[in-house]
């Protein structure tokens, strides 16, 4: 009994070991037949070069740097377009492109060619000298994108979008583009390669900070404070969509707190929308804020703030040393 046990112990182990060392040598998955693909995966851009600031257009470049990945270690790479179309809403109408086009029906225009000579194994650092892939750097200004579109520096607007797509051609013949990329390759961590990149027309906006402030000619009825009053302010940036957004530590200036009462719980935010200001959101007791812009010389932010129950005051927000108010802000 012994003896054929021993028997069968031993023929399933070497069953198991012609088993697993011929799934080692020769998968029973077809992986030789595989019909594999290309993409171009993003190593790396600067913020500044995914958006063009508003209140300096002709600085605006859009740059990135870009690497073949495909069974050949990217060899199979024979060309790349970089192309562009714009984009802006219209309130009321919709979005309108530039060559006209649809969200689904793309026109874009030819703003160069990378060819594979433009590609080249790139050093990373002393510990990895070389990657397996290929790469290169993409880098288009602000003055080629807007005249490919039939844009000058005067036409764009805040706002306004370009979309720039990449098309990859391989030796075979084949085209990778937006419009057939996977969602996995678009978006995912390991691929990063969306072909779509889309560059925003921005207003930076840096008002985060304490400032002192003095306000006067103070009116409510519900009490009043004469003469002068200073004191500090605190704007505190959103997160986000709402970077421009900052909300106020106290939007009536020291009026509230000169006749007995208190800021409180409110929500007041001061928005910078390319240098227009204006408030939204509500005090404690529900009222809503409205700000009249009255001058900026860098030094001095002028204005009135009044509420939805008439009070109303005269500020001046002092700029902190060296640190000026932008010339933008109206």
């Amino acid at each position: 009994m012994k003896m054929k046990k021993l028997g069968y112990g031993l023929l399933m182990s070497i069953l198991m070991v012609i088993t697993s060392c011929t799934d080692f040598v020769d998968p029973n998955i077809p992986y030789k037949t595989f019909d594999t693909a290309l993409y171009l995966r993003t190593i790396r851009s600067a913020p500044s070069s995914l958006n063009f600031n508003f209140f300096d257009l002709a600085s605006g470049k859009f740059q990135i740097t870009i690497e073949a990945v495909d069974a050949e270690e990217g060899e199979t790479l024979e060309s790349v377009e970089v192309r562009v179309r714009h984009r802006r809403l219209i309130p009321g109408v919709g979005f309108e492109y530039r060559p006209a086009g649809t969200a689904s029906t793309v026109n874009d225009v030819l703003l160069k060619t990378l060819t594979r000579s433009d590609f080249q194994k790139a050093t990373e650092n002393p510990n990895h000298p070389t990657t397996l892939y290929i790469r290169a750097n993409i880098e288009v200004s602000s003055a080629e994108t807007f005249a490919a579109v039939g844009l000058t520096n005067a036409t764009v607007e805040a706002g306004d979008t370009f979309e720039y797509r990449l098309v990859a051609t391989d030796k075979f013949g084949r085209v990778f583009d937006w419009a057939n990329r996977s969602p996995d390759v678009a978006g995912g961590l390991f691929y990063d390669s969306p072909f779509l990149y889309n560059v925003p027309v921005v207003c930076p906006s840096e008002l985060t900070g304490t400032y002192r402030y003095e306000s006067s000619n103070m009116q409510s009825g519900f009490g009043s404070c004469p003469g002068t009053i200073t004191g500090d302010v605190t704007l505190t940036a959103g997160t986000g969509a709402n970077f421009n957004r900052y909300a106020v530590s106290d939007a009536t200036f020291g009026f509230w707190a000169c006749y007995g009462d208190s800021w409180g719980n409110g929500a007041v935010f001061l928005n910078d929308v390319c240098g227009r200001l204006f408030f939204t959101g509500t005090d404690k007791y529900g009222d809503g804020y409205t700000f009249n812009f009255i001058s900026n010389d860098g030094e001095e932010l002028r204005f009135t703030w009044v509420n939805a129950s008439n009070e109303t005051g005269t500020v001046t927000l002092f700029a902190n040393e060296g640190k000026p108010w932008p010339s933008t802000l109206f």
